[in-house]
C-alpha cells in the first residue's frame, strides 16, 4: 500500500511541479529543482532522528527491532541526503554562480550524509551483530547533534543558502501554487521511504530466521 501510494504521488507531484507550477519571479525555471531537493532534504532529516529514537529506545529498552528498524532506514536516509547534496549543486549553479559552497547549511548537510555512510559501514565493519547494533545506535546518537545544526544553520551564520521559506512563525513565503506540488512530493518520499524500511525489516527478520535454523540443524 505504501508503495503504491508514493508511486501515485510521484506520478501527479513530478508532472505538477516540473512542468505545470509557476516559474519564480527571481530563479525563473531553475526553481522546479525545489520539488526533488526540499523533500529530499527534509526526509534525510526525518529519517536520520527515526533512526535516533529507535537507537534510544534499543540501547534504553534492548529492543530487537528497533536496531533493525535503524539499519533498515539507514541506507534510504543516505539516498536521500545525496539527492539532497546533489539537487542542491544542480540548483545553486545558476543560482549562486558555484556548484558548491562550504557555508553552514551545505557544510553539516555534507556531514549528515558522510554519519549515514559511517553508520552503514560500522554495521558491516563489526562481526558481532550485538556489538554492531550497541556502536551504531552510540554513533547515531551522536551524530544526532548534527540535526539541529543543519536546520538552524541559516539563522545562526551568514549563509548562501536561503532561509527557512515553508516552516516559519509568519507562515511560508513561497507562493500557495507552489505548495501544492511540494507538500505531494514530500509525501511521495515519505511513502517511499515506508515503503521501502518495511521490505528491509522483513528482509532482516527473515535472514535472522533463516541463520537460527541453521545454527539449530548446525547443533543438531
Amino acid at each position: 500500500l505504501c508503495l503504491a501510494l508514493a508511486l501515485a504521488l510521484f506520478a501527479i507531484g513530478l508532472p505538477w511541479g516540473l512542468f505545470y507550477s509557476p516559474a519564480d519571479y527571481q530563479q525563473g525555471e531553475t526553481v522546479r529543482i525545489m520539488y526533488v531537493h526540499v523533500p529530499a532534504a527534509w526526509w534525510s532529516l526525518g529519517i536520520y532522528t527515526f533512526m535516533a529514537i529507535a537507537s534510544f529506545v534499543a540501547l534504553v529498552w534492548r529492543h530487537a527491532l528497533a536496531d533493525v528498524a535503524a539499519r533498515a532506514a539507514a541506507p534510504i536516509g543516505a539516498t536521500f541526503a545525496a539527492i539532497c547534496l546533489i539537487t542542491g549543486s544542480l540548483w545553486g549553479r545558476p543560482t549562486w554562480g558555484t556548484w558548491w559552497e562550504w557555508d553552514g547549511r551545505l557544510t553539516s548537510m555534507l556531514v549528515l550524509f558522510v554519519i549515514y555512510l559511517g553508520y552503514i559501514a560500522l554495521w558491516s565493519a563489526v562481526e558481532d551483530e550485538e556489538k554492531a547494533a550497541r556502536l551504531a545506535a552510540i554513533l547515531c546518537l551522536a551524530g544526532f547533534i548534527n540535526i539541529p545544526i543543519v536546520h538552524f544553520s541559516v539563522d545562526w551564520w551568514s549563509t548562501l543558502h536561503q532561509p527557512a521559506s515553508i516552516l516559519r512563525a509568519e507562515g511560508p513565503s513561497i507562493h500557495r501554487e507552489m505548495l501544492g506540488p511540494l507538500f505531494t512530493m514530500a509525501g511521495a518520499y515519505l511513502f517511499l521511504f515506508a515503503s521501502l524500511t518495511m521490505m528491509n525489516v522483513r528482509a532482516a527478520i527473515y535472514r535472522r530466521r533463516i541463520e537460527a535454523a541453521r545454527l539449530r540443524g548446525a547443533g543438531a
